[in-house]
């Protein structure tokens, strides 16, 4: 089982940048698909970027595509939410996610990850 701890949210005005980060420990993190996920209150957990095992391959929502990129550093077991321009309406708290199945390329349906970390909080003023 591997266990994910993600940080980097905090309060920051709109058109500001903020850089999540998910350590993974306890699994061979350089094999699994990775992804972060977001939900707002009273809304359901919605996707927001993925990322390949390797880090070839990107796949991001709409409503972040241009603003919001993720990637990996496999040597630290961590993957990153760099996100720019933000909203108000990105508030919500993050929550990263590992592929349950090994070497697949992006994904962002969340049933198919197996294991979530406990969520970050962002939140974004206008």
């Amino acid at each position: 089982q591997v266990q994910l701890v993600e940080s980097g949210g905090g309060l920051v005005q709109a058109g500001g940048s903020l850089r999540l980060s998910c350590a993974a420990s306890g699994r061979t993190f350089s094999s699994y698909a990775m992804g972060w996920f977001r939900q707002a209150p009273g809304k359901e957990r919605e996707f927001v970027a993925a990322i390949s095992w390797d880090g070839v391959n990107t796949y991001c929502a709409d409503s972040v595509k241009g603003r919001f990129t993720i990637s990996r550093d496999n040597a630290k077991n961590t993957v990153y939410l760099q996100m720019n321009s933000l909203k108000p309406e990105d508030t919500a708290v993050y929550y990263c996610a590992v592929d349950q199945l090994k070497y697949r390329t992006v994904v962002h349906d969340p049933s198919l990850f197996a294991s979530w970390g406990q969520g970050t909080q962002v939140t974004v003023s206008s």
